[in-house]
């Protein structure tokens, strides 16, 4: 494990700006103190990561400027706060920024989606959600809005086609909780309220975190357990999380579905995936829902969506809350705003767990340098 030297204070953030740089520094690795948080429990056995330290002495990525950064200049100049890399289930780099560490939970954002689609492929399996059924049958109060129609499917695929004016957006912001507090939070009122026709889906790809929320509401209703209790006895137990996670809730305690963990056990995470969600000979993950995460989607619907000009050459389908790209190299990762990301190579045998603080909501010359980086840890490690 080695340190990464980021200068600079890290003052402390409350509510009102916990987004923010500095601030976010601290409150992306201290969100429970921050905003409503249910706890995941780990494992009693967590999973071991057999250190085998790898020689990355020669890495090099070229920034936008033109520069050649080494490791240490590309961990920083992506804002890197931890980074766990695994390689055939070894632990071959590990780094962290203060107030960063091995046990802190870091927010994971909107790779928390990527989970999100793991729990919603374990319900399906166990027959408790229909995935292709309209979400109405489990949160009937959006029967007379834009979401009638829009199946489990649609949601988890970023194809609802509901409309978000700035007005929504504002509106849907204010109910998550995760605002300065003034009226009641409350996700599952602002679902309920939402006017319009059905929206009749699919649409091309369209980024809307509220599908994630009202999917995580309609998953409560089906299981009768919370999004928080789904996430610890489907995943975080069973793949051998080593530390307590955290789900982000709303005021009234619906899930805002973003999680906290550390780094590596988004690692064990990404490695249970890469092993086709098998631990120790038991079956965790569903064979099934992995394979079609990674051969399923529109590339259509992503080529004529929303961020296709952004990721060119990157992705080519969105999947079950993973982001698809079919090479070279094959992958699937998954992603959140301010630079979290982890990366799942089966090909190479390699994950890559990177949580970050970084200044802007979202970062293209950032992003495009992770993965230029993600691509020479592969090429170093083989």
């Amino acid at each position: 494990m080695i340190r990464i030297d980021r200068p600079g204070d890290i003052p402390r953030a409350d509510r009102s700006h916990w987004r923010e740089a500095p601030f976010s520094r601290w409150s992306f690795s201290h969100t429970p103190q921050v905003l409503a948080c249910a706890p995941v429990a780990p494992a009693a056995e967590p999973r071991p990561l057999p250190e085998a330290p790898a020689d990355l002495a020669g890495f090099s990525v070229q920034a936008m400027d033109g520069q050649a950064l080494d490791l240490a200049g590309w961990l920083t100049a992506t804002a890197t706060d931890a980074i766990v890399v695994l390689k055939d289930g070894r632990l071959v780099f590990e780094a962290y920024a203060e107030p960063c560490g091995p046990h802190q939970p870091h927010i994971f954002m909107s790779a928390t989606k990527s989970v999100t689609g793991l729990i919603l492929g374990l319900l399906a399996e166990a027959g408790t959600v229909d995935v292709a059924a309209p979400v109405e049958t489990y949160v009937p109060e959006v029967a007379n809005g834009p979401y009638a129609g829009v199946s489990l499917r649609w949601l988890t695929d970023m194809r609802s086609a509901v409309p978000y004016d700035e007005a929504r957006l504002a509106a849907y912001a204010e109910a998550s909780g995760w605002e300065p507090r003034g009226a009641r939070a409350d996700l599952a009122a602002f679902f309920a309220g939402l006017e319009g026709p059905p929206a009749a889906p699919p649409s091309p790809f369209t980024y809307l975190s509220g599908n994630t929320d009202l999917l995580g509401i309609a998953m409560e209703r089906a299981s009768g357990k919370t999004f928080a209790a789904l996430v610890e006895a489907l995943i975080w137990r069973p793949m051998g999380a080593a530390d307590t996670a955290f789900i982000t809730l709303d005021e009234a305690g619906a899930p805002r579905c973003t999680g906290c963990g550390t780094a590596r056990d988004m690692a064990r995470l990404g490695l249970l995936v890469l092993e086709d969600g098998v631990r120790d000979g038991r079956q965790i993950l569903p064979a099934a829902w992995l394979e079609d995460m990674r051969q399923g989607g529109d590339r259509e619907a992503w080529r004529t969506g929303q961020w296709a000009p952004a990721f060119e050459g990157r992705v080519t389908r969105y999947r079950s809350g993973w982001y698809v790209n079919d090479g070279p190299p094959g992958m699937i990762f998954a992603m959140g705003v301010h630079g979290q990301n982890l990366f799942v190579d089966r090909d190479a045998g390699l994950v890559v767990a990177k949580l970050s603080s970084q200044a802007q909501f979202f970062d293209f010359a950032a992003d495009q340098l992770t993965h230029a980086g993600v691509a020479e840890l592969r090429r170093r490690l083989g």
